[in-house]
Parts: structure tokens; sequence; C-alpha cells
């Protein structure tokens, strides 16, 4: 069933209060929510999305990074102790669970040349890990400020810290090569969380909505919105305040895009139906 979305002007006052939102810890903003102006330009695509499968998920898992590759999944999962694990998609087992050392919170996931890369939150503390063996990180890397998302172009580490500026580091030496700032209809989008690479674009959760943003990485602009409002409603009771839509995974070679969310109890196999612009 291909899933209805929200009006265009709806959407629009949504993500702006996303935008407006303070760079605190991953919790609840009492910030006002900024209205959209008429005067402004016309609304982003907002694209329909239908479900194609529907896999059970570790509802312990504070989910916050989400990756598929080589036909693998693997997780990092936030609050205390964190972990680094592999699920099997199937029946959502996990296979092998890491904890991170007890002060840490883990943060973002990707994978860059046969490892995966993981962020902690205020730690400034990133690690390397062969995807074959995750008893322990074969690396570590610092970078500066928060660390939220991660996803990769394929030639650099791509960085969100809840601010409306990504960042993208070069994976040998984790230093700073560019970096960004994301807008849409010309205000910043702050809470930019999970970020995943897919088609040339910039997937990105925004913390506490249930809107993925589609972001140019050229130039930062918010180009779409897939409203996912009604993936898992807070009313079917598997949801708590927290329990927001964060977690994007591209299998690229199968072509499927899949969704979860903090302590969801299901993995959403999802596929996007491009939806023209509303009109203003």
């Amino acid at each position: 069933m291909i899933r209805r979305f929200r009006p265009g002007a709806l959407v629009v006052a949504v993500l702006l209060a996303g935008g407006c939102g303070s760079v605190a810890a991953q919790t609840p903003s009492s910030e006002p929510i900024v209205s959209a102006q008429p005067a402004l330009p016309p609304h982003p695509p907002v694209d329909l999305f239908e479900v194609v499968n529907i896999y059970p998920h570790d509802p312990t898992a504070f989910t916050q990074g989400l990756i598929h590759v080589g036909g693998r999944m693997f997780e990092s999962t936030g609050q205390f102790p964190s972990t680094v694990r592999e699920v099997r998609l199937e029946d959502g087992e996990v296979l092998v669970r890491t904890e991170l050392e007890p002060a840490l919170f883990g943060e973002g996931l990707t994978e860059l040349n046969g490892r995966l890369y993981s962020l902690t939150w205020q730690g400034g503390r990133g690690f390397i890990w062969n995807p074959d063996d995750l008893s322990a990180p074969v690396g570590e890397f610092r970078y500066a400020g928060e660390g939220w998302g991660l996803t990769t172009d394929g030639t650099s580490l791509i960085l969100s810290d809840g601010t409306p500026v990504i960042r993208f580091l070069d994976p040998e030496t984790f230093e700073v090569v560019r970096q960004m700032t994301v807008t849409f209809r010309g205000q910043e989008v702050r809470r930019l969380n999970e970020l995943e690479w897919v088609d040339g674009q910039i997937l990105a959760n925004l913390w506490q909505q249930d809107l993925i943003a589609r972001i140019d990485p050229a130039t930062g602009e918010v180009v779409g919105v897939i409203d996912l409002t009604d993936l898992l409603p807070l009313n079917q009771g598997s949801r708590g305040r927290h329990d927001v839509l964060n977690g994007i995974a591209w299998d690229a070679e199968g072509r499927r895009l899949f969704v979860t969310g903090k302590h969801w109890p299901y993995l959403f196999e999802i596929r996007l139906v491009p939806a023209e612009a509303p009109t203003t």
C-alpha cells in the first residue's frame, strides 16, 4: 500500500521546526515551532512510500547507525552500554555484539574500503572495526565536537553533529577536507542525525521528527523530504517519547532501502514513490 503524505505546508512547518531546535544531547527541545512563510519559494517534493517487507528488530536497540553492506546488516546503538553489532536481517537476531567502554555513548556507523567506522556522541572518539571480527576495534580516530551521524560517498567520511553543518573527513588523516551548511528555503536545518548516502544524495534523519531530508551534497540544500509519519505511529503503543525514527540503510546492489527507529520492534524495507511538489 502506498502511504499518503501530509500537506506540503505542514511538512514545511515541521521541517523548519526541526531546524530551530537546540543541539542538546538528542533530547527534546521546548523551542517554538517556526511556521512557513508564504513569501518563500515553493515546497520541496514529498516522497510517498510503500512498505515492501517488515522484519523483526531488537526493541532494546537505541539505534544510532544502520548500514547494509555485502549482504550483511550492521548497527550501532547508543545509551549505556552502547554497542556495535551485526544483525541478521531476516529474523533480527544479533549475531555479534561488542560493547563500547562504559562511559562512551555510541553514535553513527558507516563502511568504507572494507572497514567499519563508528562515532561516539561527546567523547570526540571514533573507532575502526574489522567487519569480520567485531570483538575489539582495530583502530581509533579523533574529531572535534560531537558525533551524531556518519556515512560516506566512497571517498570521504561524512559526519553530522546535530548542527546545520556537515563535515567531510579524509579517511586516512580524519582532517576536515570541506564542510557545508544544510539549509531549507534559506534557513538552517539543525538536528541532522543518522546519515546515509543514496544515489548521489545524503539522506538524513531529523532528530525527533519522522522525516528524512534529502540533501544535495554539493550545495547543502534540502531538495526533498521523505515523510514517514505513518510508518510506526505513536498510538501503536510500541513507541515511547524518545523512540523516534533513526536508522537508514541502503542496499546498493539490491537497491533496497531500510529504515527503523530507536527501540522499534520492526525494521522496514520501503520503496519510495516520488511525488510532485505541492503548489503554493
